[in-house]
């Protein structure tokens, strides 16, 4: 295992204490010694958690292994080509739960005591069971504005949380300034085993989907952990030659509260700029500065996606459309992917034969 840097192309070893960010700042990627070597399918079929996919992830003890039993939620089939993979049942109600399960794994293996990490809502809860579970104290940073069921749900886990702010990179801000040297900072795309927890989605899908895949992904985004991940598993699959063909377009929906990747893909930017005065109903969303904005520009580039935004104003009837039609009770995120997902259609960028995959990422909470 090694790590590479996705803007400067740096080269790390692997090495037996936490890593981070590159030294230029940006975004590490792990990849290892299997990938473009072609094998056969390799699933652990009988385990109903993303650690199916142990094969194709970090090799780490089984004692270290902190899982609640995240992954392998259902791909439910709406119309004849239109399907909905379900986050919402995941441990604590969200898609934060796969990245949370490696990363506090990975943590645990380093000999981490103490993480911390800013949140819009779900990753801190995520982050606090599963600190609970491995036994790492966990503070969580979140802005004044969040509501009172994440707090809640937050603080049911015995998390130590801080409010600052009216979004996640005001609380950032915070942690910045209360962090001390033993923290481990988890935060979006600041350590690298996120991703790895995330890209099981990609796996899934292939899988659920007989090892073919769709012809389009529409995931809203925030920080992007979701969407960088889900790319970079069809990669590996297709070189151990586990799925063949064209890869799905990505979609990266925002709402237009708050939507610097939507901004910067119209612009045909390499990265993003921070957008001021976000204000979504989509909590999730609302990440005006994600570090990683270049590299999901990056995917949806070599996917032939697209970056798409959603009216606000039309996100709670939006949301409340796409749970009565799906029978889901997901939260705003649904609508802005809903929106998204009629407007490609009636533009044509959307085809009526084309298979489409959307999200419901999370629970509505109350």
């Amino acid at each position: 295992m090694i790590y590479v840097c996705t803007a400067c192309e740096k080269k790390m070893d692997d090495s037996p204490k936490p890593i981070g960010l590159c030294p230029c700042g940006k975004p590490l990627s792990v990849h290892y010694d299997w990938e473009g070597i072609r094998k056969d399918i390799d699933v652990k079929t009988d385990d109903n958690s993303l650690w199916r996919y142990k094969r194709v992830l970090p090799n780490v003890a089984q004692k270290n292994i902190v899982s609640l039993g995240e992954g392998w939620t259902p791909l439910v089939q709406i119309e004849n080509n239109l399907f909905i993979k379900d986050e919402t049942v995941n441990p604590t109600g969200s898609f934060k739960d796969r990245g949370m399960n490696l990363a506090v794994t990975m943590a645990k293996s380093f000999g981490v005591k103490t993480i911390c990490l800013p949140s819009a809502g779900n990753a801190g809860v995520s982050a606090a069971a599963y600190c609970q579970k491995a036994g790492i104290d966990c503070h969580v940073f979140l802005p004044e504005t969040i509501p009172a069921p994440f707090k809640k749900a937050t603080d049911q886990y015995g998390a130590n949380i801080v409010l600052e702010g009216q979004t996640i990179s005001h609380a950032a801000h915070k942690m910045v300034e209360s962090k001390e040297e033993d923290w481990f900072d988890i935060s979006t795309l600041k350590e690298p085993f996120r991703v790895e927890g995330k890209k099981t989605l990609g796996y899934e899908i292939a899988e659920q989907m007989n090892w073919e895949l769709p012809d389009v992904i529409i995931y809203p985004t925030g920080g992007g952990t979701g969407l960088i991940g889900m790319w970079k598993a069809f990669q590996e699959m297709k070189g151990m030659g586990w799925i063949s063909g064209q890869l799905p377009r990505m979609v990266s929906v925002q709402s237009d509260g708050c939507a610097p990747v939507v901004k910067a893909f119209q612009a045909m930017e390499k990265t993003t700029e921070f957008w001021n005065d976000s204000d979504t109903i989509a909590f999730g969303l609302n990440v005006p500065g994600p570090l990683g904005g270049g590299w999901i520009l990056d995917g949806l580039s070599e996917s032939n996606g697209i970056a798409v935004s959603a009216n606000e104003s039309g996100l709670k009837d939006a949301t409340v459309d796409f749970n009565k039609f799906t029978g889901i009770n997901a939260s705003a995120e649904a609508g802005v992917v809903w929106l998204s997902y009629q407007s490609l259609l009636k533009a044509g960028w959307i085809n009526p034969l084309d298979k489409v995959v959307l999200f419901a990422t999370g629970i509505e909470r109350s």
